[in-house]
């Protein structure tokens, strides 16, 4: 029998693909935009206004989450995303309690000589959610602020950086997390980013009974399509704080970014 969280799920999913027709046969291309996410953790970049981006995460033991979010303001964004595990594959689906939504405001727009900077709230974890601990495998952001500043290098070199406190608190650990990345063009089309997450919010003895301490690095590559179509294919854990990985945890993810 189909349980109103998998009701909500795949109609949420027929609302975005649907959505995405709209957007290719009306939009005609996409604007340009601002990376909002280094891999799980949020830059200062902004949608502008008017501007929408539906985002897809393929991940471990057949997960998959959508997301939808606007640029409602040049600095106002506005998110909402829903998912779970077991959506492929033959086990009965396990969909995530609630959806996860995320709000962000740009405080001070970049100059040549000091970054963007922008605060924000994500509820959107990462991975299963662990219902015994009320938190996802990585657990949300959370609150938090970042800035980013972007540098003219053979093409674009970004970096980002932020302190972010997560609402997800059952294990025990309620401390301030510290996160920093970069991203780098190579080509025309193609990006490659890291991101480390010292993970300080998640190393208490009861912070899933498995981590070592080492914060998470992970590695990703983005593939610009054109016409909006980002496909992006990441390694994450590559530190192996969570669990034995042969590399790291490899997840695929298909972004489209339009406008209204």
């Amino acid at each position: 029998m189909t349980t109103k969280s998998e009701l909500i799920f795949f109609c949420a999913l027929l609302l975005v693909l649907g959505s995405s027709s709209f957007a290719q046969s009306n939009a005609g291309g996409s604007a340009s935009v601002e990376p909002t996410m280094i891999i799980d953790k949020p830059t200062a970049g902004m949608l502008h206004r008017g501007t929408y981006a539906l985002n897809g995460n393929f991940f471990e033991r057949g997960g998959v989450l959508f997301g939808i979010s606007v640029g409602l303001l040049d600095r106002f964004n506005f998110g909402i995303s829903y998912g779970g595990t077991n959506i492929l594959g033959g086990d009965k689906p396990a969909m995530n309690p609630y959806p996860g939504v995320n709000v962000r405001l740009r405080i001070l727009e970049e100059s040549s000589i000091a970054p963007a900077l922008a605060i924000g709230f994500d509820w959107q974890g990462r991975g299963a959610y662990v219902e015994d601990l009320k938190r996802y495998t990585i657990k949300s952001p959370g609150f938090y602020v970042v800035f980013s500043q972007n540098f003219a290098l053979a093409g674009n070199f970004s970096l980002h950086g932020g302190l972010n406190l997560s609402t997800e608190r059952e294990d025990g650990d309620k401390d301030l997390d510290v996160f920093v990345g970069a991203e780098k063009s190579v080509g025309r089309d193609i990006s490659i980013l890291a991101e480390y997450d010292a993970g300080l919010n998640d190393n208490s003895a009861n912070a899933l009974g498995r981590n070592r301490g080492r914060g998470y690095f992970n590695l990703g590559l983005r593939w610009n399509w054109g016409r909006g179509l980002v496909l992006g294919l990441d390694l994450k854990d590559i530190f192996k704080n969570q669990q034995d990985i042969t590399v790291g945890n490899r997840t695929i993810q298909i972004e489209y970014v339009g406008s209204f």
